[in-house]
């Protein structure tokens, strides 16, 4: 790779914030006309959005993202759990609980039977789909991170097995990635934390993630080794949420002008208090909940097909305002240290890396989700059909891709509620299966669901479009 440059106009950026100018109200209807296009905005549509203070047009962007949000994805939600491997890491940044010098933490890296029976606890809950995170470590070298995947692939447990892992962890060489990419990977998720330079090096103390570069690029030499899915994210609270939004934005049309696809998904942590890291009690710039929400609906329209992903550091409450927001991706049952789920019924802040804001069973947000209307999807076929990258944005783009996710989040739907729910869930589940099957358009697709669908209520498992 050429010297390293920065994709990111810091300085055009904060003139825009220092700026502050207040768009008009035509303005703003520009933006949200263009947005109903669903081909994205730019850096500038962005802004506007963001300087936005009338309530009214707030709420028409609001409404907007929804409409992108079902007309692209539906009522699906796609659950997954993050499984820790380890809280040992060589940075020092400010506002995390695994920074290096935190001499209160409790270390821990699994060992190959740990991980596993975390796989089984999570495939014994329900679970397929999983994001393994490691620690930024300098002893974690590539070929061991393969081998713990391998290890929680093997794992099948009655019905139940992973079939997609993600994997969060330190940036690496190419020919690191390409070694990761074999082990079967799905997304490669790193986040920048934040893109404001300045602030980036005064927050990262210590550790090789003080290379703001080297991790900017981190999606660049993953793309490079073939992993065509890569995500993206910010540690919203770092520094004015303004610039780290459209910062956001400049990395994916990056992506997308380097590669001819941006991020797969995108996350937008708060931060939240973490045992010795004082940055984390009083965040710089604290991002309050209409603000957060301007943010989300702000991504749905900017990046209309990448997958908006919601953590479990939000409250339940809260979580269920911003699903009307444009949200597709969340995490549940969430435990933030590793060996967690194995202490499920114990709480050991001194190992976690934030506090959890929304501590209920994966059964019990199934239950609330569908109560709400929403289909529980732990669909991972696109992966598995070679619908990733370039041809997943295709066929995204193209509106085709609601053909195979509305059938198959229901497929896998059944399979919890067959396998895994509470009498209750089960009942509610149902009920919203039977709803959706009598929505869909009569077709050749509809038949060969319908015959799935049966199949899978025999027993049948990993049936898929």
């Amino acid at each position: 790779m050429s010297e390293l440059k920065d994709f990111i106009d810091q300085e055009y950026l904060d003139n825009l914030i220092k700026e502050n100018r207040k768009p008009s109200k035509n303005e703003v209807l520009e933006v949200l006309k263009k947005g109903e296009e669903k081909k994205g905005l730019s850096v500038e549509d962005v802004f506007v959005l963001l300087q936005n203070d009338d309530e009214e047009l707030k709420d028409e962007m609001f409404s907007l993202a929804l409409k992108i949000k079902e007309e692209i994805y539906g009522n699906r939600l796609v659950i997954f759990a993050p499984l820790y491997v380890t809280n040992e890491c060589g940075n020092i940044c400010a506002y995390c609980g695994f920074r290096a010098d935190n001499r209160d933490l409790h270390r821990r890296t699994l060992t190959l039977d740990e991980i596993k029976e975390e796989v089984k606890i999570l495939e014994d809950q329900g679970h397929k789909r999983i994001l393994m995170v490691y620690g930024e470590h300098p002893q974690f070298k590539v070929d061991w991170i393969k081998e713990t995947i391998l290890a929680a692939y093997s794992v099948k447990s009655g019905n139940g097995e992973i079939r997609r892992i993600n994997v969060n962890s330190a940036p690496m060489s190419v020919e690191d990635f390409k070694i990761l990419k074999s082990s079967g990977i799905g997304t490669y998720q790193c986040f920048q934390e934040t893109y404001h330079r300045k602030t980036y090096e005064k927050v990262h103390i210590g550790g090789k993630k003080r290379d703001y570069l080297y991790r900017l690029y981190s999606l660049d030499r993953a793309q490079e080794a073939g992993i065509d899915d890569v995500a993206m994210g910010v540690l919203f609270g770092l520094y004015d949420y303004r610039f780290e939004v459209m910062a956001l934005i400049q990395h994916a049309l990056h992506l997308e002008e380097v590669f001819g696809v941006g991020p797969h998904t995108i996350s937008f942590p708060r931060i939240e208090p973490a045992l010795g890291a004082p940055l984390s009690e009083h965040p710089p710039f604290e991002i309050k909940d209409e603000d957060f929400k301007k943010i989300v609906a702000i991504l749905r329209i900017a990046v209309p097909y990448t997958g908006l992903i919601l953590t479990t550091r939000e409250t339940a409450s809260f979580r269920r305002e911003l699903f009307k927001l444009g949200v597709s991706q969340i995490s549940a049952g969430s435990r933030t240290y590793p060996g967690a789920y194995h202490d499920a019924l114990t709480n050991k802040p001194d190992m976690q890396q934030f506090t959890i804001g929304d501590t209920r069973s994966l059964d019990e947000v199934i239950y609330d989700i569908a109560t709400h209307g929403y289909i529980p999807s732990f669909c991972t076929s696109c992966y598995r059909s070679g619908r990733t990258g370039e041809n997943f944005m295709k066929e995204a783009k193209g509106e085709h891709i609601h053909t195979f996710c509305q059938p198959n989040a229901l497929l896998t739907f059944t399979e919890y509620l067959e396998d895994y729910a509470s009498e209750k869930t089960k009942e509610v589940g149902y009920k919203l299966v039977e709803d959706e099957v009598l929505r869909m358009e009569d077709s050749p697709l509809k038949k060969k669901f319908i015959e799935k669908l049966g199949k899978t209520k025999e027993g049948k498992r990993d049936l898929y479009f």
